[in-house]
């Protein structure tokens, strides 16, 4: 999932991340007494093995607000993937602790919060990866200081980020990023596929379907939300769709009846909302449901800020029939191992498993190997970005030199009481490419 850190925050990490260097030299292997984090953000150690955990995987998922379910399923997954391997990664002992980037006001990621949890895992040696974060602004809060850790840095590998910045240049990118995220190592690395090929999957569906004309919205004074906009907006104009509307919306306003109606001036068969469920978007579809008319007449699209529960809870029988899209690959469609851990997961939670749960599962299983292979943070690191993955959670893949995932499916699922899947798309380089230039 994308979301930005606002550009003033970045000078703030370089001084963060030069801040932990005073903390001293933690180079060394796992200590044979792993320390929990030091941060009230962190819940207690979870450690089913024998004896005490040697090294820590951290989780950095927010646990408050709408959010919260999709992050517990994701602990969830992370924990059974550690159980499967009897809390063991090559050797070491390894435990696991949740922390929480979220503010109990708003139930959003804050920058604050997402630095200070950063500066806690690296100040603690025992902390040898995390999985997280899903926010992708919160990623970008945090790489800089994880990059520049104590004794060569802390891995980072996501389930949900999907900012392209964080790993590609781009137009939209502030200059010098992604580079200037990585004053130390380049110790980040996710396992879905970026903005560029979400967008690009979007367009190519909204063609297949017969949206000749689309209206793109964007949530106003976010700078992810605009670039996801522009990802569409660029694999769209290559496919020959016209766009006859690109602008914002304003998540705090009472009702879009009024931009609903200069939306349906344009007489759009498409609209495409790039955005979170959180930035208002329930109040958001109802509006354009009642004012330019149900899902079927004029299309409804999305990226996977609205590819959750919340969605139809919040939009009631609006939602019909929108189309909402993810990074990869939906938990219904997983075969092998990703097929059992659904299996468990939804004898644990009694329900349907969210998307982002089996990717956390993949990034658990990832780190774990890595730790197995490299034994302490340089090691892992190094490990992580030579990961190749033969018949995972989420199926075959290596890490690129990037940090992405090599493979990029996009899944369109159709709103009914649930997301349903309906189509997966495999978008070509060059119309990545064209997203990814917006």
């Amino acid at each position: 999932m994308s979301l930005r850190l606002p550009n003033l925050a970045v000078a703030a990490l370089l001084l963060a991340a030069a801040a932990i260097l005073a903390l001293g030299d933690h180079s060394r292997a796992a200590s044979p007494n792993a320390t929990a984090v030091a941060s009230p953000a962190c819940g207690q150690i979870q450690y089913g093995g024998k004896g005490q955990p040697e090294a820590l995987i951290v989780s950095d998922l927010p646990l408050q607000g709408d959010s919260q379910q999709r992050s517990l399923q994701m602990n969830d997954a992370i924990r059974l993937v550690l159980e499967g391997a009897n809390w063991q990664a090559g050797g070491v002992k390894v435990g696991f602790q949740a922390c929480d980037d979220s503010s109990a006001k708003t139930g959003l990621w804050t920058v604050a919060q997402c630095q200070a949890n950063a500066n806690a895992y690296a100040a603690d040696p025992s902390v040898l990866a995390v999985v997280g974060t899903y926010n992708s602004g919160c990623a970008e809060a945090m790489i800089p200081i994880l990059s520049n850790a104590p004794g060569g840095g802390v891995a980072m590998v996501s389930p949900g980020n999907t900012l392209i910045c964080l790993t590609q240049s781009s137009p939209s990118c502030p200059q010098g990023q992604p580079g200037s995220l990585y004053p130390g190592a380049r110790n980040y690395a996710r396992v879905v596929p970026n903005d560029a090929y979400q967008g690009a999957g979007l367009a190519s569906f909204a063609k297949k379907h017969g949206v000749k004309r689309a209206f793109v919205l964007y949530a106003g004074k976010d700078p992810t939300s605009l670039g996801q906009a522009k990802t569409f907006r660029g694999a769209a104009r290559k496919l020959g769709v016209k766009l006859v509307g690109f602008k914002a919306w304003n998540p705090k306003a009472k009702n879009y009846r009024g931009l609903m109606g200069s939306v349906a001036m344009t007489k759009p068969d498409g609209v495409l909302l790039a955005g979170l469920t959180e930035e208002n978007g329930g109040r958001l579809i109802k509006d354009k449901v009642s004012v330019l008319g149900n899902n079927t007449k004029v299309k409804l699209l999305a990226p996977d800020g609205f590819a959750q529960q919340s969605t139809i809870d919040l939009a009631g029988k609006a939602s019909k029939g929108m189309f909402a899209s993810v990074p990869g690959q939906v938990p219904q469609n997983l075969t092998g191992v990703g097929k059992k851990l659904v299996a468990e997961l939804e004898i644990e939670l009694n329900g349907p498993v969210e998307l982002y749960a089996p990717y956390a599962g993949q990034a658990a299983e990832v780190v774990l190997n890595a730790i197995g292979s490299g034994k302490d943070r340089p090691g892992t690191i190094a490990s992580v970005r030579a990961t190749s993955v033969h018949n995972g959670i989420t199926g075959s893949f290596d890490i690129l030199p990037s940090g992405d995932p090599s493979v990029g499916p996009i899944t369109v699922s159709v709103a009914k009481k649930t997301f349903v899947p309906f189509q997966v798309l495999e978008p070509g380089s060059s119309l990545v490419k064209a997203a990814r230039h917006g």
